[in-house]
């Protein structure tokens, strides 16, 4: 009797001491925060962030993109002009790791290589372009017929060996088992000018970029984390072109692996898009932005969906990785100035309304992802 008391009491405590942490881990498996790399300069505050925000209120991935921010050696003429050091990102690796915070670094591949002016890698190599003649032709860099952001050519025979030396390097030094690969708002794919695209099916283009991506991923044990939106009929959906695809690439999801890792984002609604991810076999986190109160939406349905689905569709329902947008310098600023975070009363200005909205968004997972473990 004496040691079925003693082993009752042991395993009160042992519920008392670990409940919490299993808590917070079943309602809501994946806290993430996605972030630009800070600069050299911004790199103390941010790791401040770390220590005083993310980590006391459990926040367990960090999507850190970095595209040119750091010193790659292997392909040194694509680095930015300051870029982060090795040195630098092993306080970042070293500062997670004693917190549990999983980092996926972060390089933007297909889309997302430039506006107006190309960034490094078109730039650095401009026979990479999809579509060089639209930067142009086209009268604006604002919208989805002309050029709103370059993309490399899926299809061109020296592309992956550049881009994957970069990758490579960049897991081996943030000593990640996460690669985001962005892949959002990709609308220059088979361009009917271009010699190895043109006539091509766009979902199969852009599937076999993931998978291409996925594959040289998995040879190391790693996962492919990607934005969502090309995946989204957006007419189905009834979202914009931004957010959903209208070039015929959301049939790219009957294409790719399973094991892509999915967010899904959407800032203006909690639109449930998710749903379809999860009922596909896909992982899926939702992905908010700079309004808070789609945040709340956004979180409450991940956690009805992992508590109303079925035992083999739950888990698919992963969590939730918030975004930020602006350079991970400026928003520190904007978070640590109070005036920036509080409220803001229903009859201000728009302008104010969406002003630290990203700031206001990460206090708010702060609070909750802390009243979660509770």
């Amino acid at each position: 009797m004496k040691r079925l008391f003693l082993f009752l009491l042991c395993v009160c405590f042992l519920q008392a001491a670990f409940g919490q942490a299993n808590n917070i881990d079943s309602i809501m498996p994946v806290r993430g925060l996605a972030i630009a790399a800070p600069s050299v300069q911004g790199l103390d505050l941010f790791l401040k962030f770390i220590e005083e925000e993310l980590a006391p209120a459990h926040f367990n991935m960090l999507v850190l993109r970095v595209d040119w921010k750091y010193a790659y050696e292997t392909h040194p003429e694509l680095r930015d002009s300051i870029p982060l050091s090795k040195a630098d990102v092993k306080r970042i690796v070293d500062l997670c790791k004693k917190h549990g915070i999983t980092i996926a670094p972060q390089i933007n591949l297909l889309g997302h290589q430039g506006g107006r002016r190309p960034l490094n890698l078109l730039r650095v190599y401009p026979e990479f372009e999809e579509a060089p003649h639209v930067s142009d032709e086209a009268p604006s860099n604002t919208y989805v017929d002309g050029l709103y952001q370059r993309s490399y050519c899926p299809l061109h025979p020296e592309v992956h060996n550049v881009v994957f030396a970069l990758v490579d390097e960049l897991m081996d030094v943030f000593d990640a088992k996460w690669f985001h690969a962005g892949m959002d708002e990709v609308f220059h794919l088979g361009d009917e000018r271009c010699p190895r695209c043109q006539g091509k099916d766009k979902a199969e283009l852009f599937a076999g970029e993931v998978n291409k991506i996925r594959d040289h991923l998995a040879q190391k044990g790693r996962r492919l984390m990607i934005w969502g939106d090309r995946l989204i009929d957006g007419k189905m959906a009834g979202v914009g072109a931004w957010e959903g695809s209208y070039n015929n690439t959301h049939r790219a999801i009957d294409m790719i692996n399973k094991d892509v890792y999915i967010c899904d984002w959407h800032y203006n609604r909690s639109d449930l898009t998710s749903v379809m991810f999860a009922m596909k076999g896909f992982d899926v986190a939702t992905s908010p932005w700079n309004r808070p109160e789609v945040a709340a939406a956004q979180l409450k349905d991940m956690i009805a969906f992992r508590q109303q689905s079925s035992r083999a569709m739950a888990p698919h329902f992963q969590g939730i990785i918030t975004t930020v947008w602006s350079g991970a310098d400026g928003f520190l600023r904007s978070y640590y100035d109070p005036e920036t975070y509080l409220p803001i009363p229903p009859d201000a200005e728009r302008s104010a309304q969406t002003r630290g909205g990203d700031a206001r968004t990460v206090k708010f997972f702060v609070e909750e992802f802390k009243k979660l473990n509770n």
